[in-house]
């Protein structure tokens, strides 16, 4: 089986393994404090708004760590923002609204609907979306 080094064009080198751990954790603390909301929504026991309000405020530490360390990634390497630039924009937009949201479960429990529900679900997805492009090894150059 013959080596091929990591320089290799169309080869990317994998995330760093405690990146990997980081990026493992807010996709799931956004989908639970999602799920949290619509059981507020059903139930109206303000708990569950306050569930949502302390997953995301877990997805959103976690998650300012796996973004400080995507943007020490980005400049790192010769093509700077050409390989990682997608994943950056992705994790900086899922903390930006995860803030937001943060800023929605803040207020009263019965004054965060429906916005709450909305926010959660999109920086799941964005969470979601910004782990998919982290495990992936997502190559710019790739997408033609």
């Amino acid at each position: 089986m013959p080596v091929v080094a990591l320089s290799t064009p169309g080869l990317v080198r994998p995330i760093h393994p405690l990146h990997a751990i980081l990026l493992g954790f807010p996709f799931p603390l956004f989908l639970g404090g999602l799920v949290s909301d619509l059981a507020y929504r059903s139930t109206f026991q303000v708990q569950w708004a306050n569930f949502a309000a302390w997953l995301n405020a877990g997805g959103l530490a976690i998650g300012a760590l796996a973004l400080l360390w995507a943007l020490v990634n980005l400049f790192r390497g010769p093509d700077l923002l050409r390989r990682r630039g997608l994943y950056f924009i992705t994790l900086f937009a899922m903390w930006v609204l995860g803030l937001i949201n943060a800023f929605v479960h803040a207020r009263d429990a019965w004054a965060i609907m429906p916005e709450a529900i909305w926010l959660s679900a999109i920086t799941t997805v964005l969470a979601f979306i910004a782990a998919w492009i982290g495990y992936s090894g997502f190559d710019a150059g790739d997408a033609r």
